[in-house]
């Protein structure tokens, strides 16, 4: 199953071709650095969904080098706030902001489990996609700032397959346990649906 989904995957990245001069520097950058940035296919949903939902303010957990926020800034019609631990990321990410014109952007340096408490807005949207151990915990500091009817779209759920798989390196056993351990508590206290691509989607909705 896993060889089928990530044939799938090869195909749609393939398939997907990016024009922005800004986002393949990025995408080279991040391939030559070992960065961790979103998938080609992943980017693509990302941006469909913040366009179907017209969303106003977005909060991003996990800046890196400013890739994923770029798509997020392009595609709101109001800020983006995002989160970054690692100073020299930050700093990276602020050069690439100004580098693709994006102006609608507020940067916070610091660790998300005691920077989301300290932010006083909501949000319409709210991406997660920092340290895989902490990612209950980001969702249930965040969750009371998502407005009525906003989502929540977590990458990288899924840890490299790991998540679905009885055999991988035993280094990485109680962050995978987490992880699983978060999808059950997610299937069973909201909306929330598993999407298998990329390396695992969540998507969280604010129904009620």
């Amino acid at each position: 199953m896993l060889e089928i989904l990530n044939n799938i995957n090869q195909y749609l990245y393939h398939k997907i071709e990016e024009s922005d001069p800004i986002l393949l520097e990025l995408e080279a950058y991040a391939k030559e650095h070992k960065v961790p940035i979103i998938t080609k296919e992943v980017a693509e949903y990302l941006k469909m969904m913040l366009q179907i939902k017209k969303c106003h303010n977005a909060l991003e957990i996990g800046t890196a080098i400013g890739y994923s926020g770029i798509y997020i800034a392009r595609q709101i019609t109001g800020q983006l706030t995002t989160i970054e631990i690692d100073e020299e990321r930050f700093e990276e990410a602020k050069v690439n902001f100004k580098k693709a014109d994006i102006s609608n952007v507020v940067q916070i340096l610091g660790d998300a489990t005691e920077k989301i408490k300290e932010i006083q807005e909501n949000f319409d949207f709210i991406f997660i996609d920092a340290s895989k151990g902490q990612y209950q915990k980001f969702f249930e500091d965040s969750y009371p700032k998502l407005n009525q009817g906003g989502l929540i779209f977590i990458d990288n759920i899924l840890f490299r397959g790991y998540v679905c798989e009885e055999n991988y390196p035993k280094r990485f056993k109680t962050l995978v346990k987490k992880l699983d351990e978060f999808i059950s508590y997610l299937y069973k206290n909201h909306n929330f649906v598993l999407l298998p691509f990329g390396d695992g989607i969540g998507i969280v909705h604010k129904s009620k």
